[in-house]
């Protein structure tokens, strides 16, 4: 299981573009850590114990009276007739056989009575990593538990156990720092150069008066002199 998420890590960063690795951010939580620290895991836990006490008991019940048939076996055997003594062997032949075949079943119980109780405690832990790797723009969330990721870049790198843990409310108040992704509005693109994990910051609004653009008045050309002279001159004025 380490060396898959190892390999499942170094696939991603070999398949992802350069550009979008240096946008993209990722957070990393201790599974284990925060699951036990859930009500429902201690509940769990607590069911099973119970269930393992009532197995263990009525296991421990068998084991006295094979023991109890079996001294009073050794003590009569020499008196014994031969078929008696035939029918208590078989007796305590079944006894341990019976022993045997209950301990082996109780395990098989309790084990999938522990991963049904665990499922739901997984489901519900689940769930809140994806609703905080959504809504806060994770590209994933990487677990590091048994030593799965030795180094984090902390550029890229969030650490979201503080996050997961107010989610589920463990804690009272968010961590200091986290900002949820801001969803662009409708006909509204976010901006490609926007680092995951940070509010998108809103286009500046339009002014509500444009720059007035200077008006160019129309220039009268100045007439040539040479053209002044050749103007019609006025007719005379016949008698």
């Amino acid at each position: 299981m380490k060396m898959l998420m190892k390999r499942l890590f170094t696939v991603l960063m070999l398949v992802l573009p350069l550009s979008l690795q240096a946008q993209m951010q990722f957070g990393y939580m201790s599974y284990k850590t925060v699951m036990a620290e859930m009500p429902e895991y201690a509940q769990a836990k607590q069911s099973m114990a119970e269930l393992k006490a009532k197995y263990d008991a009525e296991a421990t019940r068998g084991e006295e009276e094979f023991q109890k048939k079996f001294v009073d076996f050794l003590q009569g055997q020499k008196d014994f007739p031969q078929t008696i003594m035939q029918k208590r062997q078989a007796e305590l032949q079944s006894l341990m056989e019976n022993g045997i075949a209950f301990r082996m079943k109780s395990q098989q119980t309790l084990e999938q009575a522990e991963k049904d109780l665990m499922e739901e405690v997984k489901k519900k832990l689940n769930n809140i990593i994806l609703e905080v790797g959504v809504e806060y723009g994770y590209a994933f969330v990487l677990n590091t538990d048994d030593d799965a990721c030795p180094f984090i870049n902390p550029v890229i790198g969030v650490n979201v156990t503080d996050l997961v843990r107010w989610k589920l409310g463990l804690l009272a108040e968010p961590p200091v720092g986290a900002n949820p992704v801001v969803q662009p509005q409708e006909g509204q693109q976010a901006p490609a150069g926007a680092p995951a994990g940070q509010p998108m910051q809103q286009p500046a609004e339009q002014q509500i008066q444009q720059q007035a653009q200077p008006v160019q008045q129309p220039v009268q050309q100045e007439q040539h002199p040479a053209q002044q002279e050749q103007q019609p001159v006025q007719e005379q004025v016949q008698p």
